[in-house]
């Protein structure tokens, strides 16, 4: 058995190279993604607090607030890895996963506690379909050194703005300082966001197709 009698001694059997590849990256921006993630279960689980402890509008007052900090982490992570020069190849895996978790969780909120018609339920089943099919895509592409082939477009940003915006205002379902109905805009803007979803599914399975015919088991 190894016993190693100080740090320098543990350096030099492992290696400075090797050493790194030890430990999980962690800086400021890996720690934001982190809060983003943990931020998703206080979204969900806050629905199901007793009404005798929460009302229904202090549960979708919330919710609403949690989800746009969360958003917000969103955007911050990424500035401050950029401005920082702390960018990494786990940051970059991290990130788009804790906002696929988000609207997932958050779209599931909606299905059960504000699906007054069915169609909440079939954007929720778009927009998650075309995350799990994107996401294995991209998994599939990158095993063929094509990654870059499917990198994030300008509409796919487009898409994740408009579920950004429409999901605080359908979790909120009130009207905003009495006059802006947040549920009614919500709704047209979560329809703009599902369209998107589609055209950017199709958009990045367009781009791969050259390659998905290229290697097709005959």
């Amino acid at each position: 058995m190894l016993v190693f009698t100080n740090s320098s001694n543990f350096h030099a059997i492992i290696g400075p190279r090797k050493l790194k590849h030890l430990f999980m990256p962690f800086n400021i921006p890996i720690f934001l993604t982190w809060l983003r993630v943990a931020l998703i279960p206080l979204i969900v689980g806050i629905f199901y607090v007793p009404d005798t402890w929460l009302s229904p509008f202090d549960k979708g007052l919330a919710s609403t607030i949690i989800f746009v900090a969360a958003a917000i982490t969103d955007w911050f992570d990424g500035f401050l890895a950029r401005r920082w020069d702390q960018t990494s190849a786990f940051g970059a895996f991290l990130d788009p996963v804790a906002d696929k978790l988000m609207v997932a969780g958050a779209l599931l909120v909606l299905v059960e506690f504000r699906s007054t018609v069915a169609y909440i339920a079939i954007i929720a089943f778009i927009v998650i379909g075309r995350e799990i099919t994107i996401s294995a895509l991209r998994e599939w592409m990158a095993q063929l050194g094509a990654s870059k082939s499917v990198a994030v477009s300008s509409i796919g940003k487009i898409k994740t703005a408009a579920q950004m915006t429409a999901i605080p205002m359908l979790l909120y379902n009130d009207k905003l300082f009495g006059v802006f109905d947040t549920f009614f805009w919500g709704e047209r803007l979560l329809w703009v966001a599902a369209a998107l979803t589609v055209w950017s599914m199709f958009y990045y399975l367009r781009l791969a197709w050259p390659l998905i015919k290229e290697n097709a088991v005959e």
